[in-house]
């Protein structure tokens, strides 16, 4: 894949501009698993200097976005099933405790916020389906009173999005997805604590089954990690 950016505006500080522009890049595949990229291209298509880049990529690389290649520059890192597995873990617990914490408030939950999502469910724009996913839980974390618990669930998220693809392939996966949603928050709202952390329990590790069930078909024979762009690109379709 040729990589291909836009040219920013000018102003004086570019490290969290060209940051942003990257890891949008990789986050949506633009960029694909395994890409090399270096300092020069993306300084000559942002028309900006290497100085920025640099930096932004440093921070990429610190944020697990990015690893060394072999020879010159960085590569993004190849999507890896187990790493997914511990990610989506990790996650399970944060969303049942904000679960958990909102149902105790008895929070009720936004029902456009679904209505919405069943909306972008029903289409084709894999983005819109993906934010849609992730307002709701989104809504449950602010829900939940502790704004430590959306700031750590957050850094999961932007490594979850690169992946999510392949849970929102197939539409009835889209309206049991939806359905999941919809359970949790009739619990929470219910003050059903202990019911919407189950529900959670079994929403996450439906998604962590699924995704790494699929990127565990699509790794090569001999057991490497995904790192190919055009595995990665039907990994995400």
């Amino acid at each position: 894949m040729r990589l291909q950016l836009d040219k920013l505006p000018t102003r004086s500080d570019f490290v969290d501009t060209v940051y942003g522009v990257l890891l949008d890049a990789i986050t949506d595949g633009s960029i694909a698993p395994g890409e090399r990229i270096t300092q020069e291209e993306i300084a000559d298509q942002l028309q900006v200097s290497r100085s920025p880049v640099l930096q932004a990529l440093r921070l990429l690389k610190k944020d697990g976005f990015v690893e060394d290649a072999p020879g010159r520059g960085v590569q993004v890192t190849p999507l890896d099933p187990e790493r997914i597995g511990r990610l989506y873990e990790v996650r399970g617990a944060l969303d049942a405790l904000a679960a958990r914490l909102a149902a105790q408030a008895r929070h009720a939950i936004d029902p456009t916020i679904i209505e919405k999502g069943r909306q972008a469910a029903e289409g084709t724009d894999l983005k819109a389906i993906i934010d849609a996913d992730q307002a709701f839980h989104n809504a449950i974390y602010a829900a939940s009173g502790n704004p430590l618990i959306a700031e750590s669930a957050h850094r999961h998220w932007v490594h979850l999005r690169r992946v999510m693809g392949a849970v929102h392939r197939a539409s009835t996966q889209r309206s049991n997805i939806w359905d999941e949603h919809q359970s949790i928050a009739d619990a929470i709202a219910q003050g059903d604590s202990e019911r919407a952390v189950l529900l959670t329990d079994l929403h996450i590790r439906r998604a962590r089954t699924n995704v790494v069930k699929r990127l565990g078909e699509l790794l090569t024979k001999d057991g490497t990690r995904l790192n190919s762009p055009e595995i990665a690109s039907e990994a995400l379709s």
